[in-house]
């Protein structure tokens, strides 16, 4: 189908939640003008229309492909990938000092955005790209940035992050892969590193002219557990001083993996050094690959969360043009027995109206956490903590609704959205890693009843996360739903903060992550709409306020049930 920019809502988000005219008032902003923002929305718009969206059917039924170690992508991605880098769309938000651009993040959100809107799989290389750049620029030497930086950012070269080992899975203290030190000859002051990595999106591939590989490794004698691990550049081909791409390196990709969903982007086995000579580097200090891991995470959950509202988009997109142009049966009580679009039917009008409040909230929230970070790079230190709060909470919530709204998407379509050709599907299968990925939505959940809930505030342990939600419901006062729910949200967290057990906390992490998603996502609604007046905008507002935040505080009860009726019964008869 015909993929549609949503360029419009985006602006109005990149103004109000993210308050780009108020980082442009800053002297590194400064260029954000309000006529660069909309011609770079619009441009990607168009570029993504033309070029990724066309690709998005084939990339799912060719997906890509691994014979002898080589990885070739379906036919017209390369092409595409070109045309991406030729345009400067990978370079927005880059350090100038390297060849980006030095524009605010919220712009590189955007382009993330209709990419992954157009063509989720595809829009994966992009994204492990910005989280390698985002590592090197703030772990790694003067010498590996003046060295690899430039093309990364220009997306000549591509990134890629190596944690999970087959062994490990989330637990990356359990990894094995090894690094020794390089005493003498050519590579002296290198390591050699050794080991399996899976699970590596575009691993391999032909798209770029080299792939970085950022490799958690073990030295030897290292610490046990998470503290020691150190981190590695181990490229694809060793890169002379000079810039220029030497020889192969000593490392392959083993295969691909067959999956559910994001067929165009192959999901690697990756093997280190089978000959003893893959060649790396170390980005950082000695054992502190854990610092510099969560630096790339850190980005890359904030683009997965992305992805939730991506999915979200191209599968509600999707179904409002099935139900403008199916005609099925007349409509209840009418005089007129004349059958018309299933869009005039109530229970599909709110399947549409559901899977756009969901879609317009999830993107708010989206672009309110993106401008928190640009005011942390301008040295709000209040704004980086704000923002590393919402991280989970914008990982967690979003990717679970860009897996509802596919799922209604399906459902407006009925029986035909179950069969394949419709394209329909394909939305939910992909849209069903991103809650797992970078760290399952259980770990967010685990990440902001814990980490994050003890931030403080003014000296208050969890200020912020408190301090947040008296913000919300001291400006939606006159919106009575979200202001209730903020402060449901308040009360359970000084209960998890005072007297929950760590178990009882864990156990009702995931319905509370959704809750203070849920108020955030209605708070930057009602802003949204203040600011607008836009009747569409107000409608899908007071829709997202009567029924999603009700629902939002229905959850309370779930997360203060504690963990006593987890373990009522044992493991073995739980698993019979």
């Amino acid at each position: 189908m015909t993929f549609t920019p949503p360029t419009a809502d985006q602006l109005l988000a990149i103004t109000v939640c993210a308050g780009l005219d108020e980082l442009a008032g800053s002297e590194r902003f400064a260029a954000a003008t309000p006529d660069l923002v909309e011609a770079i929305v619009e441009g990607i718009g168009a570029f993504a229309a033309g070029e990724w969206a066309p690709l998005n059917r084939a990339g799912d039924v060719v997906g890509a492909q691994c014979k002898d170690g080589t990885v070739s992508l379906p036919d017209g991605y390369v092409d595409a990938y070109k045309a991406f880098v030729e345009q400067g769309w990978g370079s927005i938000a880059g350090p100038q000092e390297h060849g980006g651009q030095g524009l605010p993040f919220t712009l590189a959100t955007a382009v993330l955005e209709t990419l992954g809107a157009a063509n989720m799989a595809f829009t994966l290389l992009p994204i492990l790209t910005v989280g390698a750049i985002e590592a090197l620029d703030h772990h790694g030497s003067a010498t590996q940035k003046a060295l690899y930086l430039p093309r990364l950012i220009s997306g000549e070269w591509s990134g890629t992050m190596n944690l999970t080992e087959p062994q490990a899975g989330s637990d990356v203290g359990a990894l094995r892969t090894t690094a020794t030190p390089i005493n003498d000859g050519p590579h002296a002051g290198k390591y050699r590193i050794s080991g399996t990595k899976i699970y590596i999106t575009f691993g391999e591939h032909e798209a770029a002219e080299n792939i970085i590989h950022l490799v958690l490794a073990r030295l030897p004698g290292a610490p046990e557990g998470s503290r020691g691990i150190s981190l590695f550049i181990v490229p694809k081909f060793h890169v002379e001083q000079d810039g220029s791409i030497g020889a192969r390196n000593d490392v392959r990709c083993v295969s691909v993996e067959h999956k559910m969903g994001i067929n165009a982007s192959p999901t690697c086995v990756m093997s280190y050094g089978d000959n003893g000579e893959c060649i790396g580097e170390m980005v950082g200090h000695e054992n502190g690959g854990l610092r510099a891991m969560f630096t790339m995470m850190n980005s890359a959950r904030i683009n997965v969360g992305s992805q939730g509202v991506q999915i979200a988009e191209r599968a509600l997109q999707q179904a409002s043009a099935y139900a403008r142009d199916r005609v099925q049966s007349p409509r209840a009580g009418s005089a007129d027995k004349a059958p018309v679009a299933i869009i005039e039917h109530p229970d599909v009008r709110r399947l549409l109206m559901r899977m756009r409040a969901l879609t317009e909230g999830s993107r708010a929230l989206l672009y309110y956490t993106a401008g928190q970070v640009d005011r942390g790079t301008l040295g709000d230190q209040a704004a980086q903590q704000r923002a590393e709060l919402l991280v989970p909470m914008l990982k967690a919530w979003a990717t679970d609704i860009g897996c509802e709204v596919a799922s209604l998407g399906i459902q407006v379509h009925g029986g035909m959205g179950f069969v394949e050709e419709t394209g329909a599907a394909q939305h939910y299968r992909d849209a069903r890693i991103a809650p797992i990925y970078e760290g399952t939505n259980g770990i967010q959940a685990a990440d902001l009843v814990t980490r994050k809930l003890a931030y403080e505030r003014d000296g208050v342990r969890g200020g912020e996360l408190l301090a947040l939600m008296a913000q919300i419901a001291a400006e939606m006062e006159d919106v009575p739903e979200v202001a209730a729910l903020a402060k449901d949200a308040a009360a359970i967290a000084q209960w998890m903060l005072d007297t929950a057990s760590l178990d009882d906390k864990l156990a009702g992490s995931v319905p509370f992550t959704t809750m203070c998603a849920v108020a955030v996502a209605g708070w930057q609604l009602g802003r949204q709409s203040r600011a607008s007046g836009l009747d569409a905008k107000i409608a899908v507002t007071k829709f997202f306020n009567r029924v999603i935040v009700p629902e939002a505080r229905g959850l309370g009860s779930s997360a203060m049930a504690g963990a006593a009726l987890l373990y009522a019964i044992d493991a073995e008869t739980l698993a019979r």
